[in-house]
């Protein structure tokens, strides 16, 4: 390799960099660290779900993506690029040209690897398809796959997420859909589950409180960078699932959350989890957007049927009635939707006690 493959930085410094955000995750090798380090940097400039950065991405490799918008490289030549590395699609220079324009102006005033020292400054982590540790199961979203994970938490608590039911519903929760959720995430974690969710006001709080309470893992994504806990008024607890969790997102520290970032964390939330129950949802509840995901990557969904006569419940029963979902009313219909070979083992299985 060069002695300067990263854009101002050298081999040594991108190393050094990388240790700093990968304290008990450690990168394997320098090609790993220096794909890591791109990525970083892209993510400064990509929105969630961009299709485009991920074929480019994908089929060039993070840093020749990275060259290829830092530079003054033309479209048509990202897409001779493209058909020589085998790419499974060609987007029109029109379609090419507009993205990097897109991504140009997006990217950082300061310099590339800015992201990387603001992570370090919080203690966050980076984590990235070249890491062992990458979850998998957010592979299936295929090019609308995050380009990063920033991580706070123990890395370790990653693996959990092989075993965990993403529970989600309204934020204006009654006090039915909130009691459903504590009890539903209680039995939950009891049952060895992971409750994966997102941070937000209702039914996302209920459930990371109740798996808090039973000293499980819950994960939640957030729509902005780890250091911007949002809403406000879930501090203390976006605090505490850092401490005992994770909390993980897509963009990197700094970034502030916006409605549509909100929309495509919640495809982040259908992938990470074996299943997604909807607990509480109206006809425009923002949860029903995360089951629209679940459905399209073929994981199990449930609804939780609430009262007829409840608005409230309004979007779960559409969800049973017109877009298959399962009809579930607790834990152990639950755990069966995410396991349905042996779910009532599932404690034994991961080695607690019966």
């Amino acid at each position: 390799m060069s002695a300067d493959t990263f854009p101002g930085l050298t081999c040594r410094e991108v190393a050094s960099l990388i240790g700093k955000v990968s304290t008990g995750m450690e990168y394997p090798d320098e090609p790993s660290m220096l794909a890591a380090a791109a990525r970083a940097a892209l993510s400064s400039a990509v929105e969630p779900g961009d299709t485009d950065a991920a074929l480019l991405v994908r089929s060039l490799g993070p840093l020749p993506t990275l060259r290829a918008v830092i530079g003054d490289t033309s479209p048509q030549s990202v897409r001779v690029a493209l058909s020589d590395a085998g790419s499974p699609a060609l987007p029109p220079i029109d379609r090419l040209r507009d993205a990097l324009d897109r991504w140009r102006g997006r990217l950082p005033r300061a310099p590339l690897h800015a992201p990387l020292e603001r992570a370090a400054r919080i203690g966050a982590r980076l984590l990235t398809p070249e890491h062992p540790a990458w979850p998998t199961a957010l592979d299936s979203l295929e090019l609308g796959a995050p380009l990063t994970l920033w991580v706070r938490g123990d890395p370790a608590r990653l693996a959990r997420l092989s075993r965990s039911i993403a529970l989600v519903g309204a934020r204006a929760a009654t006090g039915y859909g909130e009691h459903v959720a504590l009890e539903s995430a209680a039995g939950l974690s009891d049952r060895g589950f992971a409750i994966v969710s997102g941070g937000a006001y209702g039914v996302d709080a209920a459930a990371h409180r109740a798996a808090l309470s039973s000293g499980q893992v819950t994960v939640a994504f957030l729509a902005g960078g780890v250091d911007r806990l949002y809403p406000a008024g879930n501090d203390d607890l976006l605090q505490r699932i850092a401490r005992t969790g994770l909390l993980l997102a897509e963009l990197p520290p700094g970034s502030t959350p916006t409605r549509w970032r909100f929309l495509m964390r919640n495809r982040l939330i259908a992938a990470a989890g074996n299943a997604t129950v909807v607990v509480e949802a109206g006809a425009r509840s923002g949860s029903l957007n995360t089951a629209g995901h679940a459905a399209q990557l073929g994981r199990p969904l449930g609804a939780v049927p609430g009262p007829i006569t409840s608005p409230a419940s309004a979007g779960c029963h559409r969800l049973i009635r017109e877009y298959g979902a399962t009809c579930v009313t607790g834990p152990d219909e639950m755990a069966e939707l995410a396991e349905p070979l042996g779910a009532h083992l599932g404690v034994e299985e991961s080695g607690g006690a019966a």
